[in-house]
C-alpha cells in the first residue's frame, strides 16, 4: 500500500502539483460501479480547491491506452491554433459517404462535431494539420507516448496511447491555460466541452469508445464545477461484452461515481 500512495504521490506532484500525501485516497468502495457492467476499470478524480485526490483501481491509472475520441480535445486545440480550424463555427461539406452514426451524414461545424462525436470531421481536420505539424504539437505538449501511423486514424488504431493519469493532467492543464496553445482556442475548446450547465454545477467532458482485437475501451475525460470550484476526472474501462451498452454504462458509472463523491448538488 504504501509503494502504491508512493507512485500516486509522485503522479499528482507530477501531473498535478497539487496534492499532499495525506490527501491520496483509494476508493475501493467505487469497485461496485465497475462489477454493476462487469467491467475492468479505473476513475481518477481530483478536487482542486480542496487538494484531494481520489483514485480506484491505482494500477490501470498508470498504463496506457488508445484516446479514441477524447483526442479529439487535442486536435481542436491544434487546428484552431493553427488556423486549420477558423473558428468553432466552421463548417467541413460532408463527404456524401453514409456512415452508421446518422448525425454524422450531413455538413458539419466544429461545434457540432464535437458534440456529435463526428469521427470523419476531425479525420479532415487531421489531414489539414499534417503529420510533422500534429508530430511537433504532441511532442510540445507530451500527450502520451507520442506516436502517429496514418495522420487519419493514429488515435483510433492503437498507436497513440496515453494513460488515465495522462489524460486527467492534460484536462486539468487545458482549464487552466497552461498547454501551449493559444488562449483562444483553449477557450473555445472548455466552451465546447460544456455538456450541462445548471445553477448548481457545470458538466464538461469528452467521451471515447476504441476497439482493441476484442476489447472496447471506454473514455470520459473532463472536469465539473461547483460553485466556481472545478474536481477533474478520467473514467476508463474496458469490456469485451458485445452487447453490453457501453453508452449507458459509460455516462451511468461517471454520474454514480460523482454522486457517490458528493457532486450534483452545488456543495462542493
Amino acid at each position: 500500500m504504501m509503494k502504491q500512495l508512493g507512485w500516486v504521490l509522485a503522479v499528482v506532484m507530477i501531473s498535478l502539483t497539487a496534492c499532499a500525501p495525506n490527501n491520496v485516497k483509494e476508493e475501493k468502495g467505487w469497485e461496485k460501479y465497475f462489477s454493476q457492467y462487469k467491467v475492468e476499470g479505473t476513475f481518477m478524480l481530483f478536487n482542486n480547491s480542496q487538494g484531494v485526490f481520489k483514485v480506484y483501481n491505482l494500477d490501470r491509472a498508470k498504463e496506457r491506452f488508445l484516446p479514441a475520441s477524447t483526442f479529439k480535445i487535442f486536435n481542436s486545440l491544434v487546428g484552431l491554433t493553427t488556423g486549420v480550424i477558423k473558428d468553432t463555427g466552421m463548417v467541413i461539406p460532408w463527404d456524401g459517404v453514409t456512415r452508421e452514426v446518422p448525425g454524422w451524414n450531413q455538413d458539419l461545424s466544429m461545434q457540432q462535431a464535437f458534440k456529435l462525436s463526428a469521427v470523419p470531421y476531425y479525420q479532415e481536420v487531421a489531414r489539414r494539420i499534417g503529420k510533422d505539424q500534429m508530430q511537433m504539437w504532441l511532442d510540445s505538449v507530451k500527450y502520451g507516448n507520442m506516436k502517429i501511423s496514418r495522420i487519419d486514424t493514429f488515435w483510433l488504431d492503437n498507436t497513440l496511447q496515453i494513460s488515465p493519469d495522462e489524460e486527467l493532467g492534460f484536462v486539468k492543464k487545458l482549464y487552466f491555460d497552461q498547454l501551449p496553445f493559444s488562449k483562444t482556442a483553449m477557450k473555445s475548446v472548455r466552451d465546447v466541452m460544456v455538456m450541462e450547465k445548471t445553477p448548481k454545477y457545470e458538466l464538461s467532458y469528452k467521451t471515447g469508445w476504441g476497439v482493441v482485437g476484442k476489447k472496447n475501451i471506454a473514455w470520459v475525460v473532463g472536469y465539473i464545477e461547483e460553485n466556481r470550484h472545478p474536481s477533474f476526472f478520467v473514467l476508463n474501462f474496458e469490456t469485451e461484452d458485445p452487447k453490453l451498452d457501453l453508452i449507458k454504462a459509460r455516462m451511468d458509472i461517471l454520474r454514480n461515481i460523482l454522486t457517490d463523491a458528493g457532486y450534483f448538488k452545488g456543495e462542493m
